[in-house]
């Protein structure tokens, strides 16, 4: 209802459901008959069941307040997604007109036109199922009146030629709607555009469209064909029931380079040229008369004569235009024939001027057999006399067993059912296990007994769901750069480091997915990042005395007594000598970085410095004799000493 109501979202507690509730804003509220209308079409939709169909679950009124509740749908009208993304691609564009007739031929079936079809009125739900809201709304508001306040009711763009004219609407002009809605889908833009309503709808009454395949040369000729039909200015051209066009829609999935739309020609004889009066001639046949000194006489007989001309090229005309007139067909409305035997729908269809051809037969559970199952057009729709109702005769009831398709592609599984004499019904889910254009599931299963001409239902799986993206390099980049290019791909980054110094430290080293595959969204991806270890350094001592047990300062001396010698003479001594140095060797990982003699007292003798990453191997050697060995962490300490 665009601008004529509020839309709130509400939770029904009875049910614990959230749904949608539209309030009739308060400048509609003053006109009895738009309220009338208003609440009339709202229930009329309200009984309309279908999954491309937003439901109605109530419409009612507290005092001045008017409102619809409806199923609440979490998801974007098409009319978002096409500004976001522009011309959508012709498969998905096809599919989601089939699921807008499939509604309309619901509707149009239950009487219910629409007259409002428009991208802002069919929300395309988050696992991509169109779902057309505001049937029978728009009823109301062209039959109360086309603006109000001002504001044009409804969508200009989308009308078709008699809604902007004023004229009859049926279903047709929803075909007509649907036709420019898939104009917009396939090209981004719509067919008609001007500065004011007004001048839109001249268009769509005198202009013809530019073929959408001139503007979008990859629309396939057969969906090109179905819209160029579907926006035909004359109705009697258009497809003439939304079954027509469900057909045509579906061949074109097939064999969308086929020539299969047909054109339809308008009977003629509605008009024709009627030949003009020659007055150049009259005036010729006057001069004489006029120059002529004749008596009154002969110019009142010239004068008669002349009017009894002119009398007789009228009387002429008329009676060619009452004879076209008699011999023009006139429209008709059919009637409603399911659930007859041929021969009553015979007899129906007389009455009407109309004839009958029958266009298939059917098993049926639920119509007696020879009777009609179904008609085209159906009831209430209106077509010219002498024109044909295809019908769908029953061939009664007969058993089946359900074969076994999960597991099969969508065409195998369609076709196996439909030569166990079953109709299919195709419900699409994501899957991450599940090929895309395989069946998940069916219901009923395999073996089942059902009539023949029963549905089987079928869950096919179309895709992941997922968005799938290509994986981009990011070898010889920053860790920094490459997380942010990845995350922003939608990938999840895991990061591990090694190290390799014939490259700068920091930058990615390797990936583990490989570059340019399709990968789903949100995918992990691990990095291998240059990590080069920081050097480290500890200054190494020796305490020396410690290690070489010093010295003493004091002399030893050593005295003796010869028995033999007797004199005065002195005692004698020998004083032994002192060894007060060591030869020092130190190295680190077998890499020598101290060799001298040093003094054996010392006892903090700085010997060099170990440099390195990590754990290095210290050895000390006294007089080349290997004294000690030790392990140390140089990202642990910063000095260590030998005693």
């Amino acid at each position: 209802m665009g601008g004529m109501a509020t839309v709130y979202k509400a939770k029904c507690h009875v049910l614990n459901r959230y749904v949608a509730i539209k309030v009739l804003r308060d400048e509609f509220t003053t006109d009895e008959e738009f309220i009338r209308r208003f609440n009339t079409e709202a229930q009329s939709a309200a009984s309309l069941t279908h999954p491309n169909i937003v439901s109605v679950f109530d419409v009612g009124n507290e005092g001045n307040l008017y409102y619809i509740v409806m199923e609440l749908i979490q998801g974007k009208t098409l009319k978002e997604i096409i500004e976001e993304d522009g011309a959508l691609p012709w498969k998905w564009s096809v599919n989601i007109a089939i699921q807008i007739a499939s509604a309309l031929e619901v509707a149009h079936k239950n009487n219910i036109v629409h007259r409002d079809i428009k991208p802002h009125n069919i929300i395309i739900t988050e696992e991509g199922i169109a779902k057309v809201t505001d049937f029978g709304i728009a009823k109301a508001v062209s039959n109360s009146t086309i603006t109000a306040f001002g504001t044009t009711i409804g969508s200009v763009h989308y009308f078709s030629p008699e809604h902007a004219r004023g004229g009859y609407t049926d279903a047709k002009s929803d075909l007509y709607s649907l036709g420019v809605v898939m104009y917009e889908m396939l090209t981004g833009r719509v067919p008609f555009d001007a500065d004011t309503p007004v001048s839109i709808a001249l268009k769509h009454m005198q202009e013809k469209a530019v073929e959408p395949i001139k503007l979008n040369p990859s629309i396939p000729f057969a969906v090109n064909q179905i819209i160029v039909k579907a926006m035909q200015k004359e109705t009697n051209l258009r497809y003439q029931s939304a079954t027509e066009m469900l057909r045509d829609l579906g061949m074109a999935l097939k064999n969308p380079e086929g020539n299969f739309v047909t054109d339809k020609n308008v009977d003629a004889g509605l008009t024709q040229r009627i030949p003009t009066i020659n007055t150049e001639n009259l005036k010729e046949k006057r001069e004489p008369v006029r120059n002529t000194r004749k008596s009154n006489n002969s110019g009142k007989k010239v004068a008669i004569i002349g009017i009894s001309a002119i009398l007789l090229v009228i009387l002429s005309v008329a009676i060619g235009y009452f004879a076209i007139s008699l011999s023009t067909p006139k429209n008709v409305i059919v009637p409603d024939i399911t659930g007859l035997t041929v021969e009553q729908a015979e007899k129906k269809l007389k009455e009407q001027k109309i004839t009958y051809e029958i266009s298939g037969e059917k098993y049926s559970s639920t119509v007696e057999v020879g009777k009609i199952i179904s008609q085209e057009p159906a009831a209430n729709y209106r077509i010219l006399q002498n024109k044909a109702v295809k019908i769908v005769i029953s061939k009664g009831t007969e058993t089946v067993s359900v074969p076994k398709v999960a597991g099969k592609t969508k065409e195998e599984a369609q076709k196996e059912l439909e030569n166990a004499k079953l109709e299919v019904e195709i419900e699409e889910e994501t899957s991450k296990t599940v090929p895309e254009g395989t069946v998940i599931r069916q219901e009923p299963e395999k073996d089942t007994v059902l009539n023949a001409g029963e549905k089987v239902k079928l869950y096919v799986s179309k895709g992941t769901g997922i968005k799938q993206v290509a994986v981009p390099s990011v070898t010889s980049k920053t860790e920094d750069e490459a997380k942010e290019e990845l995350k922003k791909a939608g990938f999840e980054v895991n990061v591990a480091y090694e190290e390799d110094k014939s490259k700068p430290n920091g930058t990615v080293l390797k990936q583990s997915l490989e570059v340019g595959k399709t990968v789903d969204e949100g995918s992990k991806i691990t990095l291998t990042v240059n990590k080069i270890a920081e050097e480290k350094r500890a200054k190494i001592y020796v305490n020396v005395k410690s290690i070489t047990g010093g010295y003493k300062e004091e002399a030893e001396t050593t005295q003796s007594t010869d028995k033999n010698t007797v004199n005065n003479a002195s005692n004698n001594s020998t004083t032994k000598e002192i060894d007060r140095t060591a030869k020092i060797r130190v190295t680190v990982n077998d890499e020598k970085i101290y060799d001298e003699e040093v003094d054996k007292n010392i006892t903090k003798l700085s010997v060099g410095e170990a440099v390195g990453t990590g754990t290095v191997t210290l050895k000390l050697y006294v007089d080349d004799i290997r004294k000690d060995e030790r392990s140390i962490d140089l990202t642990q300490v910063t000095t260590y000493t030998f005693d």
